[in-house]
């Protein structure tokens, strides 16, 4: 059975298919996602060897390992020794470094980012619903999905979640909501990031997927289907060509048609400051945010540190994640997982990095701030 996925705001080339076109492309497709099928459960097969060959390193929420290894754990220790060297260390707090604390209902809002596993992590919280016995809620597919909102559905969008029984969860692709403007009691608020530019390039070859648009036709059949030279289009050539798909230029606006390029957006909020690309003003809203109103933000390339910290920082809904994770979902599941994303020079990414610096920095500050609560957690370790 497949899942129809809504889709965040897209335009396509403003040019006329012919009918017969349109078919030819839709067999094309629909041959393609047939070797996807295949191509998929070998992937599964083989990610389940990977796993057992190579045990990721866990840290249970009871028992937190001082013997951390791999690339996340260089930067922990980096981030350590940059404290240790401030006096910052010994005033690290869990409790002063916890907003679940600020939370003024039992009530988790994800406003989940795509394309930085928000799919597999949206599926962790619908078994841990289970588990863990809250309310499990999710936005309806839509033909297109807003991200940003005028102040009368920021209004509706806080009423409806506030509306749920506690403790419940709700999970919808949306800017960070400030649901105490609007008088009602705040959530607890939880998201995800990924390396920005990887991010950028995820969602790329996303859109091209040929099972995205086989599942995209029969939710909405009157949607046309895009030009194929756009779907056969590669990132290396469009960043290289300097297409205008791929040109990230600072302050730039793109209304209308989503703002995929960032994920900055997401904390940033609904103001039209957050709308202008890689600019000092939304970088530091979006920080202010973060510290000020998310309990935790994870990070997909740490997922350790990130399961962990939210089963102490969050237990009450995510008590047993890092078991649920690991032992069911990253072994067998292999959602929303593209296969046919190539891979990306370095030289390219090297390109696109250099008109990414403010989310760049925004991604490095969030893997900070959890970093840095997870060694507050050692830190009161008896």
């Amino acid at each position: 059975m497949l899942t129809v996925r809504s889709t965040i705001i897209i335009q396509f080339p403003k040019k006329t298919l012919w009918r017969t076109s349109e078919l030819i492309a839709l067999m094309a497709i629909s041959t393609t996602l047939f070797l996807f099928i295949h191509t998929r459960d070998l992937s599964s097969k083989l990610k389940e060897m990977e796993v057992k060959m190579q045990p990721e390193d866990m840290v249970s929420a009871n028992q937190i390992s001082s013997g951390d290894s791999g690339p996340a754990s260089y930067d922990m220790k980096a981030m350590m020794k940059m404290l240790q060297g401030t006096g910052g260390v010994t005033s690290l707090n869990p409790y002063e470094l916890n907003n679940t604390r600020n939370a003024q209902q039992d009530v988790i809002f994800f406003n989940r980012v795509p394309k930085v596993g928000s799919q597999t992590f949206m599926e962790l919280l619908r078994r841990l619903s289970i588990r863990n016995e809250f309310g499990f809620h999710q936005d309806r597919v839509q033909r297109v999905e807003t991200i940003r909102l005028p102040p009368e559905d920021q209004l509706r969008l806080a009423a409806l979640v506030s509306g749920y029984e506690s403790p419940s969860v709700y999970i919808k692709h949306v800017c960070f909501t400030n649901f105490s403007e609007f008088g009602l009691p705040e959530p607890i608020y939880v998201n995800l990031v990924r390396d920005p530019v990887e991010r950028v390039i995820s969602w790329y070859y996303y859109i091209r997927a040929p099972w995205y648009y086989v599942e995209r036709k029969l939710a909405f059949p009157d949607i046309p289907l895009p030009d194929p030279k756009w779907l056969k289009k590669d990132f290396e050539t469009c960043v290289l060509s300097n297409d205008r798909e791929c040109k990230y230029l600072k302050g730039e606006t793109r209304e209308g048609i989503g703002d995929h390029r960032r994920q900055s957006m997401f904390f940033c909020g609904h103001s039209e400051e957050c709308t202008p690309f890689n600019t000092e003003g939304a970088l530091q809203r979006a920080k202010m945010a973060v510290e000020k109103h998310y309990a935790v933000v994870g990070v997909l390339e740490d997922l350790n540190t990130t399961m962990t910290v939210l089963e102490n920082y969050v237990p009450k809904f995510f008590k047993g994640a890092s078991e649920i994770y690991w032992e069911e979902i990253s072994r067998y599941n292999t959602i929303n997982r593209n296969t046919f994303k190539p891979q990306v020079d370095e030289k390219v990414k090297d390109i696109v990095r250099q008109n990414f610096t403010k989310e760049i920095e925004f991604y490095e500050f969030c893997k900070q701030r959890l970093h840095k609560q997870l060694y507050a957690l050692k830190l009161q370790k008896p």
